[in-house]
């Protein structure tokens, strides 16, 4: 089966919250493009997979043009109708890409085969190559400060990177490989340094580019996904090892949420206490389940999602727990409650 690629222009928007009237929609069998600067509306995935499957499902033609499809939305309804690349292109729907010069397409043919390039669709790629700007980091030097607020996602072009948390190696990074990631989609600042082993080049980006082709390209969204996912786990467990043979510290350095994914991700039995300036509180964990919390006046999911918003103060573990405790059951799903109790905390810093 040849590759394609489809076009299709909005040609009704009955309250849509996203999308206009005359705006180009794009899809292919890897990609689905909404318009330039708007997110992706996951109803609309939905719709265009299903669209997608019919398409493909047709060996000989991929739809025709004018054929007019529906997406009946969240709270509004668009059409589209499929138009050719060559109306779009005389519409003025898809400007034309930016020409590169010897030394960008000399750059493109370095990097295409690095991971985060390969997320990214070709329509796209020359455009991403004229936002990449050259720095050299000498042997020794750091890129990324621990505890500062990072603008840029980096992309390793040579050289070899170490991320590190005081002298704790959390990774070694190879040409190929990001790194800023943590910093730009986890927190507002860097939870480590990342500096130089020999001279090395990246290639930055900064984070308003970086957000908007996330909001445009699922590919992409999937590949950081993964990556972000890769990198918290492996730096979990590496500070675990550390943690695990003193099992006390500062809670400005172990934050309660990364506290509580490691003692979940190692399934640990016993019970955490934290010294917060606000007062103490408690967390007994069976097998990493939280079977009770307790903090202030709060207690189980409430005294969790009191605990997440704590910067300050510091914490102890003690192994093991009574008869009674192991029979408790657990006061809710992991994942749920530390989702909830993040999405709190980050409602909360924005009504402050």
């Amino acid at each position: 089966m040849k590759a394609f690629k489809l076009y299709f222009k909005i040609i009704t928007d009955n309250n849509c919250p996203l999308y206009e009237r005359g705006e180009l929609l794009s899809l292919s069998q890897k990609t689905l493009s909404c318009p330039e600067n708007k997110a992706t509306c996951l109803i609309l995935v939905r719709e265009m997979t299903g669209l997608l499957f019919h398409l493909l499902d047709n060996t000989e033609e991929h739809g025709e043009k004018g054929s007019v499809f529906t997406c009946s939305g969240c709270t509004g309804l668009i059409k589209f109708e499929l138009i050719s690349e060559e109306d779009a292109h005389e519409a003025g729907l898809i400007p034309p890409p930016p020409e590169l010069d010897s030394e960008a397409e000399s750059l493109l043919a370095c990097i295409r085969d690095f991971p985060i390039i390969q997320a990214i669709p070709e329509s796209d790629l020359v455009r991403v190559v004229h936002r990449l700007r050259r720095e050299l980091v000498y042997s020794g030097a750091t890129l990324i400060h621990k505890g500062q607020s990072s603008l840029y996602l980096y992309l390793i072009l040579s050289g070899n990177m170490v991320v590190s948390d005081g002298s704790l190696v959390i990774a070694t990074l190879s040409p190929g490989e990001i790194c800023g990631e943590m910093s730009y989609l986890v927190s507002d600042v860097a939870g480590a340094d990342v500096k130089a082993i020999n001279d090395a080049e990246v290639l930055s980006i900064s984070g308003d580019d970086v957000s908007k082709l996330l909001d445009r390209i699922p590919g992409l969204q999937l590949y950081m996904a993964k990556v972000l996912a890769q990198r918290l786990s492996r730096a979990n467990v590496t500070r675990f090892n550390t943690f695990d043979a003193c099992m006390s510290g500062w809670i400005a350095e172990m934050p309660p949420a990364e506290l509580f994914q490691i003692f979940h991700m190692n399934k640990k039995t016993g019970v955490l206490t934290l010294d917060f300036p606000q007062g103490m509180a408690k967390v007994s964990f069976r097998e990493g389940c939280v079977i009770n919390a307790h903090y202030g006046d709060n207690n189980n999911q409430e005294a969790i999602f009191a605990m997440l918003g704590e910067k300050e103060g510091r914490y102890a573990f003690t192994t093991g727990l009574s008869p009674e405790e192991m029979r408790s059951a657990e006061i809710g799903d992991f994942m749920m409650l530390l989702m909830e109790g993040i999405k709190r905390v980050d409602e909360t810093g924005e009504r402050a």
